[in-house]
């Protein structure tokens, strides 16, 4: 059976951009007849806010936007602890300064959006004093990932592109991508819909999945949404919260004929969540995907 998530850090209040993304997953999920998972990836607990957990799924409720079982990151480490197990890490005690120096007395500027850490530590940590991180040696492969939604291709070189990647911090915090990866094959995610930011990241997490022996799911990845000035809308640029409008009492289906709006959608001025699934099925047509007839 197919399986969709959508998985929000509790880390403050859904925004537009936020509730957008949800819409686009929860459609996806129930246009191609799959269980839809909500997953908190909160294993950054310094950024938690313990009030998020609630706050998010009330807005999801309120938004018709339902799950069929939920799961909490941090109460999964030992599956990470785990999976960490079965790649080959070395003990890291570069600072981001530390990493930063290295390329600029090496190579220069840094190539691609990212620096890419030169391996100082691989043969020993280059502090041993300091706490150490896990990075991931990662295999000297070209990876490939395919974008079901944009129809875009991106592959990357692992060692000249990625680096040997941080898997668990030198605080104990298991990094996001290992996290991702290791969910997603636990819980038999097929269908990941996300924001086109993560695009960048995948195929990091597709050579993590054939490292771990992980079935690589579909990637759709939507694009974000932007404020009247063009710009991304995030929590902290002061993106107004769904929550505002759900005590506010605006119809939730007011919200979600503007968040299909956004989207290009022609829909009246009020809509239930289930009535956007002939748009998103649409959507997949035109991109030659054929999900199962209603």
């Amino acid at each position: 059976m197919r399986v969709g998530r959508y998985a929000p850090s509790p880390t403050g209040a859904m925004h537009l951009g936020n509730a957008r993304t949800a819409l686009l997953a929860w459609l996806h999920s129930r246009v191609v007849g799959a269980r839809h998972l909500l997953r908190f990836e909160d294993l950054d607990r310094g950024r938690v806010r313990p009030w998020a957990y609630d706050v998010l799924r009330r807005d999801l409720e309120w938004l018709g936007l339902t799950w069929d079982e939920e799961y909490i990151q941090s109460k999964r480490l030992d599956l990470y602890a785990s999976a960490l197990e079965h790649l080959p890490t070395y003990p890291c005690t570069c600072t981001r300064r530390d990493i930063q120096a290295a390329i600029q007395d090496s190579a220069g500027a840094p190539h691609g959006t990212e620096p890419v850490y030169s391996g100082t530590c691989r043969t020993r940590p280059s502090h041993p004093d300091r706490p150490a991180a896990l990075r991931w040696r990662v295999p000297d492969l070209t990876v490939c990932a395919q974008d079901l939604y944009r129809q875009e291709t991106l592959c990357q070189h692992l060692p000249g592109e990625v680096g040997d990647l941080v898997l668990r911090r030198n605080d104990g915090v298991y990094a996001y991508h290992l996290a991702v990866v290791v969910d997603d094959a636990a819980m038999g995610v097929t269908d990941i819909v996300r924001g086109a930011d993560l695009w960048p990241a995948t195929p990091r997490q597709i050579a993590l999945q054939r490292a771990l022996g992980a079935p690589t799911p579909a990637y759709l990845h939507v694009p974000l949404m932007n404020d009247h000035a063009g710009l991304r809308l995030a929590k902290r640029d002061g993106a107004p919260p769904v929550r505002a409008y759900r005590e506010e009492g605006t119809p939730p289906g007011r919200l979600l004929a503007e968040l299909a709006r956004s989207l290009g959608w022609t829909v009246p001025d009020e809509v239930t969540a289930a009535d956007l699934q002939g748009h998103w099925r649409a959507e997949l047509a035109d991109r030659g995907l054929s999900p199962p007839s209603s």
